[in-house]
């Protein structure tokens, strides 16, 4: 086809909606006002909406709330643009179904630089996602690192209640990434272009928490030498993360369950009442419910937190997710320092696995971190380990009656499994230490398959 061929068939309209019919990605065009004018079949697929119930009409009065959420650069008077945005962004269909969609949006301009529109296009990855969750292939899901089907379940509940304003109460042993949880929640929600707002409840006294949450004006106390904006009204549109809640007195669980109720507030010192529009997750490393009973926690305030609960396992639990959190932090490390990444012997990750980590994922980055500093090789080794350890090697923990493991069974397994050692150590019911000891005992084993 000549170029001239080819420039007359895309002017010519009709020509030109055809060929964007036939594109497996959504396509919504709207000017500067927001008004639709191209809304192609797939964009009709995804939403649910039909090309007459949009075109013409105000973007966020067809869909009943701005389309990409608080990623919208149309909400304010003077559109904020750059060339190109990519984000991922949860959508109601006409029908209420969610559907998570990947958004690619691009600035349209005239021949004189003026801005007169933007051109978004929409992948539809919702059944994607679900059917990596059930084939257990994902290893991540916002920051969050793991693929064993405990990991895969919090994954799940993320996608479920990133839809909804329900407030969320987070539990898990410290340093299990609560506030990781929080973030991908908040990333996946339509609120996911507002602020994240997180604020450690145990960090602070009493006196200055009511500050930081509420905020004061000039002359509320001494030394507030002018007004200042609590937490509360930084995070309006977005998320408040309140971390260690059990932590809260009794006279400062009584003023959050109040804002929890009417979501306004008055600000230390203050009479003028504010109202601001947040979502509220809440985390704690304690069990709440025993708080409640030996009266140290309200339960009317509890029942307002935990509308939604999400248990986030112990690494100990997860154990089949140490190897690729390692490669995770060995990685990062690379990237950060310009190296090329380490890598960890097949005994010092048998360590590794074999430890209980009452530290959880923050406590293996600092030990991958001092094994870094601590290597003077390529490959970290057992030497390299903090001294918890190394002292575990020199002094074996006495163990109970271990399932014996027979070769046949062993290639039987990763046969089954493509090679896949935590799927295989599961339907051997070992742990995956123990088949790791068993194959280094047995060198031929992966190289007979």
């Amino acid at each position: 086809m000549t170029e001239f061929s080819l420039e007359k068939l895309l002017s010519n309209k009709k020509n030109l909606e055809r060929i964007l019919d036939n594109l497996k990605e959504g396509i919504i065009a709207h000017d500067v006002n927001r008004r639709i004018f191209f809304f192609n079949q797939e964009a009709e697929r995804i939403t649910g909406y039909s090309r007459e119930e949009v075109l013409g009409r105000d973007c966020h009065e067809a869909f009943g709330a701005p389309f990409c959420g608080e990623h919208c650069n149309f909400c304010s008077d003077r559109p904020l643009l750059g060339d190109k945005e990519e984000y991922s962004v949860n959508i109601p269909a006409k029908n209420g179904e969610p559907r998570r969609v990947e958004m690619s949006v691009t600035t349209m301009r005239d021949e004189a630089g003026r801005v007169f529109g933007v051109l978004a296009s929409l992948r539809d990855i919702t059944d994607l996602f679900c059917l990596r969750i059930r084939a257990e292939q994902m290893t991540s899901y916002g920051n969050i690192i793991g693929r064993d089907s405990k990991m895969l379940q919090v994954f799940q509940q993320i996608r479920d209640v990133a839809d909804y304003d329900y407030p969320v109460h987070i539990f898990g042993e410290t340093g299990t990434g609560k506030e990781l949880v929080a973030s991908a929640i908040h990333n996946e929600s339509r609120r996911g272009g507002a602020p994240f707002v997180p604020i450690n409840c145990g960090a602070l006294p009493e006196g200055l928490l009511e500050s930081e949450l509420f905020g004061h004006v000039k002359g509320a106390f001494s030394g507030a030498i002018r007004d200042k904006r609590g937490r509360f009204e930084l995070a309006d549109g977005g998320t408040i993360f309140l971390d260690e809640v059990a932590e809260l007195s009794k006279s400062m669980q009584v003023k959050l369950l109040r804002f929890l109720q009417e979501g306004r507030f008055e600000k230390v010192g203050g009479e003028q009442t504010i109202s601001v529009n947040v979502r509220f997750i809440s985390a704690t490393n304690k069990d709440l419910m025993k708080a409640v009973r030996q009266n140290n926690f309200r339960d009317d305030l509890y029942y307002r937190l935990n509308v939604i609960p999400i248990r986030i396992p112990p690494l100990r639990e997860r154990k089949t997710d140490i190897p690729l959190l390692v490669d995770h932090f060995l990685q990062e490390a690379g990237e950060r320092y310009q190296r090329h990444p380490l890598e960890v012997s097949k005994k010092a990750l048998v360590l590794m696995l074999d430890y209980s980590w009452p530290g959880n994922v923050r406590e293996l980055q600092n030990a991958i971190q001092y094994a870094i500093v601590k290597s003077s090789g390529r490959i970290i080794s057992c030497d390299d380990l903090p001294f918890e350890f190394r002292n575990k090697e020199s002094n074996p923990s006495k163990r109970g009656p271990a399932k014996k493991l027979d070769l046949d069974a062993v290639k039987s397994a990763l046969l089954k499994t493509g090679g896949n050692k935590a799927r295989a150590a599961r339907i051997l019911g070992v742990g995956r230490a123990t088949l790791y000891r068993f194959l280094d005992a047995n060198p031929g084993t992966l190289t007979d398959l």
